[in-house]
């Protein structure tokens, strides 16, 4: 009954509680019948979910401890009713202490706050994937120094909480450069095709290795300028512990690949 890690979409700002937009009515419904089906590929209800957001960066991992976090609305310029968006999960304060004590046991030292409140990396698509808001949740930044191996370190420490019942989720987007949406689609075409690769047929020592090496790939600066919405692939991939990958869900927006990877 071990729960697997993932890495998901989650979209764009709250995409998915918005009308379609006219030019392209279809954009985000492919993602969000993925994400609204993801609790079927469970064995079994998650304890809690411990999520890494891209847009959370501290100077070290840091929890989210606070036992009912709010809602931070970080996103600009969207309808007024999306400001008004409710999810009001618990938090998970003694999965934080727990996830501290495994980082600490890995050598990786970690930070913790309570005040932060989620933000649409968490709510928009755990809204969709758990709309009733009833299980605990435990956000973890990533590293603002934005190192890839040291990403798949925190996971490989955090993997033993897969036996735990709780659900890894890597919350980002495998493409992610908004100058570019709109644009030619063979860069990230040819990045995913490349991270597929990489994630699903590799064995996990290589996977490992060229995951920490990413920039190389073909496409990859044209996919990720800045790579913080790839971050949490590295941080479910370090706690697949050897699994392999799943390709889970294959789609676009504005005509650009986007991926999302299950592991066990």
């Amino acid at each position: 009954m071990r729960q697997p890690s993932i890495f998901i979409p989650h979209g764009g700002g709250p995409c998915f509680f918005m009308d379609p937009p006219p030019d392209e009515p279809s954009r985000w419904l492919a993602m969000e019948a993925y994400l609204r089906e993801l609790p079927l590929c469970l064995p079994q209800r998650p304890q809690a979910l411990l999520v890494v957001s891209a847009h959370w960066e501290m100077p070290r991992p840091t929890v989210l401890a606070a036992a009912q976090p709010g809602l931070l609305f970080d996103y600009y310029g969207f309808p007024p009713h999306t400001y008004q968006l409710t999810y009001p999960a618990p938090g998970a304060p003694e999965l934080a202490a727990r996830v501290r004590q495994l980082l600490a046991a890995a050598g990786i030292a970690s930070d913790e706050d309570l005040q932060r409140d989620f933000d649409h990396g968490i709510f928009v698509p755990l809204k969709v994937s758990f709309p009733q808001a009833d299980i605990p949740i435990l956000q973890l930044s990533l590293r603002e120094d934005l190192d890839p191996a040291s990403h798949l370190a925190i996971g490989r420490a955090l993997s033993v909480l897969r036996d735990e019942n709780v659900l890894i989720i890597g919350s980002g987007l495998s493409f992610h450069n908004l100058r570019a949406l709109g644009g030619p689609a063979g860069p990230a075409r040819e990045f995913d095709r490349w991270l597929t690769e990489t994630v699903c047929e590799v064995a996990p020592a290589q996977r490992d290795t060229r995951l920490a090496q990413w920039g190389v790939a073909p496409g990859a600066r044209a996919c990720h300028p800045r790579e913080q919405h790839l971050l949490p692939l590295m941080v479910a991939v370090g706690a697949a512990a050897g699994d392999p990958g799943q390709h889970a869900f294959s789609g676009t927006i504005w005509g650009q690949s986007v991926s999302a990877y299950h592991f066990g």
